[in-house]
């Protein structure tokens, strides 16, 4: 019987959505200067990239995926969430990215099945 505490395929990988995250920004946002016509297709294109990354993992989870991308011009962003769910098996992961013009976060929920 596998004990909860470990990493394996039914529980939450912390690290690994992080990488997978991290991995579907870059290519997206990279160098860009932020211009406003193009976020909502650097919102759809970085969602959908994560989604497809957890998807090829396989893994018995039903996934949220939230995406915020917002120009530089010194204005404040908080951002909070919570959730009611199995600790154990569950999980969220939120990156920051950002360059000289944009901040960007994306925020995956992970919800086991």
């Amino acid at each position: 019987m596998e004990e909860a505490a470990d990493a394996g395929p039914q529980n939450f990988d912390y690290d690994e959505v992080k990488n997978l995250i991290e991995q579907a920004i870059e290519p997206v946002l990279g160098k860009n200067v932020y211009q406003p016509k193009k976020v909502q297709d650097w919102n759809s294109a970085i969602v959908e990239s994560v989604l497809k990354s957890l998807q090829a993992a396989n893994k018995p989870f039903k996934y949220v995926v939230t995406c915020i991308i917002m120009q530089k011009n010194g204005a404040g962003l908080h951002t909070a969430s919570t959730c009611y769910w199995d600790t154990k098996t569950d999980g969220s992961c939120s990156v920051r990215w950002d360059n000289a013009t944009m901040n960007a976060i994306v925020t995956v929920f992970a919800l086991h099945i």
